[in-house]
């Protein structure tokens, strides 16, 4: 019931992901777990369709247009697909949702299907923890296992948007960006590391926005406008990148590209970067 209650006021399932696996073990722990989260998913999900319809417009802004448009693309499908992939922040989805037209029987099953990988590795995670308080030598085990899970989920973007036929990563070498960021205008480059790295010592490039990736999905509002606009994406070689592209691309933006080789090869070609502290957008 916490679990639940904590879904509908917007606080982080991780921690009682983790509380479950450390109080109540993995097999229990796993169940109650996912008991939890479903129910305060569904529960945002009603309040979303009959009581705060339009608190939660206000609040999802043009998110919620996307997620209405998958909804009417893909059914429930769409909501495995969320679940799977953070494109958008959690608790609020599961408002968000109630406003779309799922009915409430699909969306109900595919968030505790879909939910299941995730919350596996965290209540092993919080088991893990537990076995180690108690200085177990079985500890090791659990936590390979959660570890193990976390890995499988990381690797799923990857998998889902091979199965849906996703458009595959579009590069850009360092020469041709340098080029075309001497033409005026008619490109946006955008950093997805984290402030430390952006003016750490590889340095950024001087046109980029740097927009973390983990923050990606929160701030697209901050970048609508380049929907239209090419964008390329940069990080410290082209992993994230790569990841990120997925998140524009499933957001609407139409020309994506990923900087191949990322800072590192864009500071091995000796071209000019920049140290200064991020700073948002106009």
């Amino acid at each position: 019931m916490l679990f639940a209650i904590a879904t509908v006021l917007f606080l982080p399932g991780a921690v009682f992901g983790l509380a479950g696996g450390l109080l109540f073990g993995p097999l229990w722990g796993t169940i109650l777990n996912l008991i939890g989260a479903t129910l305060g998913a569904t529960a945002a999900f009603l309040v979303g369709r009959y009581l705060a319809g339009d608190w939660v417009r206000r609040r999802a802004g043009p998110r919620l247009e996307r997620l209405v448009a998958g909804v009417e693309a893909e059914g429930w499908r769409f909501v495995a697909f969320v679940r799977l992939m953070p494109l958008f922040p959690f608790n609020l989805s599961n408002y968000a949702f109630g406003l779309t037209r799922i009915s409430l029987t699909h969306y109900v099953l595919a968030t505790l299907v879909c939910m299941l990988p995730g919350t596996l590795a965290f209540t092993w995670l919080g088991h893990a923890g537990r076995e180690a308080a108690a200085g177990n030598a079985t500890a090791i085990r659990y936590a390979l296992i959660a570890l193990a899970l976390l890995a499988a989920i990381a690797f799923l973007p990857r998998l889902i948007r091979r199965l849906r036929g996703g458009e595959a990563t579009r590069w850009i070498e360092v020469d041709e960006l340098a080029s075309r960021l001497k033409e005026a205008g008619g490109i946006a480059v955008i950093d997805v590391r984290g402030p430390d790295e952006f003016s750490g010592p590889l340095g950024h490039i001087a046109a980029a926005l740097n927009m973390p990736i983990g923050q990606l999905a929160e701030r697209l509002t901050e970048i609508k406008a380049l929907e239209a606009t090419p964008v390329v994406l940069v990080c410290w070689t082209d992993k994230r990148s790569a990841n990120a592209a997925a998140v524009l691309r499933d957001a609407g933006f139409r020309d994506v590209r990923v900087l191949r080789g990322g800072m590192e090869r864009w500071n091995r070609s000796g071209l000019p970067v920049d140290s200064r502290v991020a700073v948002g957008p106009a």
